[in-house]
């Protein structure tokens, strides 16, 4: 089973490279990783994904929690979250199947971001069905590379929402 885990550190040297130490040292497999900076510059957000059963997952919590940079550690389940992903996607394209390309793009909701005259480069932004659904759609044009971006997730709990500058308190 894969489990999104939402992780805030401390936004500072060397973090990354404990938090993946601490996963490759006791055999975790991390299927994803996206980290980037909050809305408070000394703190980043980590949004891991890995598989593994119940038990697993409580002994990466416990070892995340451990850590001294660590500030909270949330264990996202479904259909409390909403997540994202970006794909880019190069597919062979020629006259005959342009037409026939650009319609299937535009099914998947997805974007042209760069044409040339034997290749065209595909931009989604969307959940993982979506990008699932992208790539079977373009497979029978020929994929000829894919690039993307680790999952990022974020809670459906209305807590903390800022409402014309001010916070919204929710009890």
């Amino acid at each position: 089973m894969k489990h999104t885990i939402s992780v805030l550190v401390e936004n500072k040297f060397g973090v990354l490279a404990r938090i993946a130490g601490l996963f490759s040292a006791r055999g975790f497999n991390i299927t994803s990783l996206a980290v980037g900076e909050t809305e408070d510059p000394t703190t980043s957000r980590m949004t891991i994904v890995v598989k593994g059963d119940d038990r697993t997952l409580e002994q990466i919590k416990k070892q995340l929690n451990k850590l001294i940079d660590t500030i909270k550690v949330v264990d996202f389940k479904e259909g409390e979250f909403i997540d994202r992903g970006l794909i880019l996607i190069k597919v062979g394209v020629s006259a005959k199947t342009r037409k026939e390309l650009l319609e299937a793009v535009e099914t998947a909701a997805g974007r042209i971001v760069n044409a040339g005259s034997k290749a065209v480069t595909v931009e989604l932004a969307g959940d993982q069905n979506q990008i699932r659904t992208i790539l079977e759609l373009l497979k029978p044009f020929g994929i000829l590379e894919v690039v993307r971006t680790g999952r990022i997730a974020m809670s459906t709990a209305d807590r903390g929402l800022v409402v014309e500058g001010k916070p919204e308190v929710n009890e």
